[in-house]
């Protein structure tokens, strides 16, 4: 029996389109509607018929008519939003560019910085007004972060020498990233913790008892991720050659060893000192002044941190110790080395930029 029925148009792909589909398609969590509407014009585009997307896809029928007709007439453009019609803004352009100026360049009398409450009464708005003009132009004066550029007059050569390290280190050099993680404190929560339970988060108190400190020495193997530790109730230059010894126990006895790490006293005692001296196959590679971020056994020891110490309750600084040990040991099992993608010109093309436009913040400043 012949069909009936409008003739169902098919859908063709020019050149480029089905490459912006499909990364369209991937955008799942930043906007899912228009990653459905993608995938129906791809499987559409495909030869399936608008019965067999709309199953695959679990839309309705019309919902793929609607899109292979959108997209046959407006191609991807089409599959975006259409600006919706809503209430005329009632706050013009001038009163917009007063808030981000205000907040920018003003400060309130007797504070460091604006509220959404103390800019509203100030300017005749409402609260939630400036707080959505504040969104809009990424705007958070309730936040500072930190920042320290490095005064280093070997900054390029060192943070050269050391990112070249971490590359070759996938080419068979033995490279350590050392360092201390000193003033971890036992600390016992004053009452019990209280588990996690469904609808529940875990429940601890805010408040401690005080049992001591503990110094985490770590030697972070760039190439396996592997974790030497050893822990000492200070971190002295004795205590650091005491930990060498154990580095030196636990490294192949027929490899030059290079090690990374930061300026510290304790690295550069003369007790430490000797003992490198002692020990020729040690090469050594110190990290730019304030450059704690290029060395990578930082980054494990945030990794101890967030998992075993932070939200831990240790009643003795012994006890705090055996949970360093069972956590590097557990790590050590299934280690990962960290990657490095980042290339020295990138690192040091990095740091110019910020320095440059700190300088230049600083000059309209104090202008």
């Amino acid at each position: 029996m012949p069909r009936t029925g409008r003739p169902t148009t098919s859908v063709v792909l020019r050149e480029g389109e089905r490459e912006e589909l499909e990364r369209l398609a991937r955008r799942v969590r930043a906007n899912r509607d228009l990653s459905v509407r993608a995938k129906v014009v791809l499987s559409l585009a495909g030869g399936r018929s608008g019965k067999e997307v709309g199953e695959q896809l679990r839309v309705s029928k019309p919902t793929v008519v609607k899109w292979r007709k959108r997209f046959n007439e407006g191609r991807v453009e089409s599959l975006y939003d259409e600006p919706r019609p809503g209430a005329p803004r009632r706050i013009g352009d001038a009163k917009v560019e007063e808030v981000v100026v205000r907040t920018l360049e003003t400060k309130p009398e007797g504070a460091t910085h604006w509220s959404t409450r103390d800019l509203a009464e100030k300017l005749g708005l409402s609260q939630s007004a400036v707080s959505r003009i504040w969104r809009a132009f990424g705007l958070r004066p309730h936040r500072s972060d930190t920042f320290k550029l490095s005064n280093d007059p070997l900054l390029v050569e060192k943070v050269r020498d050391i990112v070249g390290l971490y590359m070759c280190a996938q080419d068979g050099a033995f490279v350590l990233c050392v360092d201390e993680k000193s003033q971890i404190q036992a600390l016992e929560r004053s009452q019990p913790v209280i588990p996690m339970q469904v609808g529940q988060e875990e429940l601890r108190t805010h408040d401690y008892l005080r049992h001591g400190t503990t110094t985490l020495f770590g030697a972070l193997e760039v190439a396996t991720g592997r974790v030497i530790g050893k822990c000492f109730a200070q971190h002295r230059s004795i205590e650091f050659v005491k930990f060498l010894d154990h580095v030196e126990e636990n490294v192949p006895k027929d490899l030059d060893v290079h090690i990374v790490m930061d300026n510290y006293g304790t690295h550069k005692a003369p007790l430490t000192k000797q003992w490198f001296l002692k020990h020729p196959r040690y090469h050594l590679h110190f990290t730019p002044t304030y450059s704690s971020w290029i060395n990578q056994i930082e980054r494990w020891f945030a990794l101890l941190s967030q998992r075993a110490v932070k939200r831990g309750s240790h009643r003795s600084t012994r006890e705090l110790e055996q949970t360093i040990r069972k956590f590097v040991e557990t790590y050590n099992q299934n280690p990962k080395p960290f990657v490095w993608v980042k290339t020295a010109d990138q690192i040091l093309a990095s740091i110019a930029r910020f320095a440059e436009r700190s300088a230049k913040l600083a000059d309209a400043t104090t202008a």
